[in-house]
């Protein structure tokens, strides 16, 4: 069931219209607005929010770019790509985004339904929710406020401490076990204010029971037995493994921006809007890295994914697609610029997509790792090739013509690529560079899980004043500002990375070996 966005849920942003101190209330005061959130507004508002905060930034330039999806020649956007920067906000883009925006905005949800028992199901998708955007702010910078984040508005808490990474994630799989268990089939849900899944109880706890694996799984080179525990419970629960059951919010085309799917708009916006090869404000191209293993694997996701301008026309033609090198300098495009390949208008590019938050593939791939550690009862190859499957099919959500892969090709790719024969290692690449292709564009999670994998093996560059060490960045740095906003909290959890505020720093779950 397709739940189309519907500008007025933008009522929410209610929220923003504060009281002024007393003496002044009268005077400020709007009698259009109204005096309490609407919670249903706000959730949707929340769920607007946590796809959309700089997806540029955060999916194409940063972890698009060190994941070797994405290239650029030009100098200014070359964080992703060759790891210099000398201006913008692509390092803490996402933090200054997703804070004053989608944390504000669910905490209001959470405190319009926590005391009121029939809302229980609105407070437990509320606060699984809240869960899916938090892992992925952890995942990029570390320890982030989280205890006292988004209380500035109702508990005048402008200096929120920066919690430790490993409480964060304790949490946050308490939470969802917590939501998990309160939902209640005789309560009143979200409904169609809900993008995601229309209020449907059922999807909404394989969506937490997802999020646990992959939460879970996240902690296999940091904490094993707790990485055990908790994956199992996920599993025992019910993830998601079927396409019906995927999470994911429709968008349609219309008169306002914010209807269009943000990945399909931040790409037209930044780079391929004149659609021409030529005319890339942002310089940037796929990765020939990237554009190389699909050809070398023979990969049907190619065709749907990638086109060349070819006298003005879109051409799919596997043989001519061609990757830009990462690393180029002096900010003069190559000569072959303009016939590289760049994303697909019918299916990436298509403002009508829909946003895939969390698929069957992801869960099929995590379960086949499950599976080689003796934590799952399944076939790891037969869960390898369900998510490859899984996969092929997704893009025709996108484009029911340009995107479909039909299921003799599925077959023959996967006959190509079997899974079996191997090392316990080699099974784990295999996994993990399948997770790099499988779950494209969802760039902040395939950068999260190279972090903890190692997979696949990508070679950095190492251009002449790159911040790294000619290393792939390890995480994203906070803003200049919170020295001087949040300075105490924000001092000490910098005295807790290696190295400082730097890129090469570690989060915690991410080990060295």
């Amino acid at each position: 069931m397709k739940r189309f966005l519907k500008i007025w849920y933008l009522l929410g942003i209610v929220l923003t219209l504060q009281s002024c101190d007393s003496g002044f209330e009268n005077l400020n005061t709007d009698p259009d607005a109204v005096e309490e959130p609407t919670a249903a507004y706000l959730f949707t508002l929340s769920q607007l929010d946590a796809l959309n905060p700089e997806v540029f930034c955060s999916h194409v330039i940063t972890s698009g770019g060190f994941m070797q999806h994405f290239a650029t020649y030009k100098d200014v956007p070359s964080l992703g790509d060759r790891y210099t920067w000398s201006q913008g906000n692509y390092p803490y883009a996402f933090f200054n985004t997703v804070y004053p925006n989608f944390v504000n905005v669910i905490g209001e949800v959470i405190r319009a339904v926590e005391d009121d028992a029939n809302e229980v199901n609105l407070l437990s998708a509320a606060r699984i929710w809240r869960v899916l955007v938090f892992q992925q702010i952890t995942d990029f910078y570390g320890d982030v406020p989280y205890s006292e984040a988004g209380e500035g508005y109702a508990e005048n808490l402008y200096t929120p401490v920066y919690d430790e990474q490993s409480d964060i994630y304790e949490d946050l799989l308490n939470e969802l076990e917590e939501s998990i268990n309160a939902f209640d089939s005789s309560k009143d849900t979200f409904g169609s204010s809900d993008l995601l899944y229309g209020g449907d109880i059922t999807q909404w706890k394989k969506f937490a029971y997802s999020l646990m694996l992959r939460i879970s799984m996240r902690l296999t080179k940091v904490d094993e037995t707790m990485a055990e525990t908790w994956a199992k419970k996920a599993i025992a629960g019910g993830v998601i493994t079927e396409d019906d059951d995927l999470a994911r919010v429709e968008y349609v085309e219309g008169s306002s921006s914010l209807n269009y799917n943000p990945f399909a708009y931040a790409l037209m916006s930044n780079d391929y809007s004149v659609a021409n090869g030529t005319d890339n404000t942002e310089g940037g191209k796929y990765s020939k890295t990237f554009i190389d293993y699909l050809k070398n694997t023979n990969d049907p996701r190619l065709s749907v994914i990638s086109i060349v301008w070819v006298n003005g026309v879109a051409d799919t033609t596997s043989s001519i697609q061609e990757g830009m090198p990462n690393g180029l300098v002096g900010g003069s495009a190559p000569d072959n610029f303009s016939s590289l390949s760049e994303p697909n208008p019918e299916t990436l590019l298509d403002y009508t997509a829909p946003y895939l938050v969390l698929t069957n593939s992801e869960m099929y791939l995590l379960l086949a790792e499950a599976a080689l550690r003796g934590w799952y009862a399944g076939d790891a190859g037969e869960c390898y090739n369900n998510a490859i499957g899984a996969s092929m099919r997704h893009w025709a959500l996108y484009n029911s013509t340009a995107g479909a892969i039909s299921d003799s090709r599925i077959e023959a790719y996967i006959e190509a690529n079997p899974f079996d024969d191997g090392t316990y290692a080699e099974k784990m690449a295999r996994i993990h560079t399948q997770f790099w292709v499988s779950l494209f564009p969802n760039e902040i999670e395939i950068y999260a899980n190279w972090r903890r994998t190692g997979y696949p093996e990508l070679t950095p560059v190492n251009v002449e004043g790159n911040l790294t060490g000619g290393t792939i960045p390890r995480r994203l740095i906070y803003p200049p500002d919170e020295e001087s906003l949040n300075g105490e909290n924000y001092a000490a959890a910098v005295a807790r990375i290696d190295g400082g505020n730097v890129l090469t720093g570690r989060v915690w779950w991410d080990v060295e070996e």
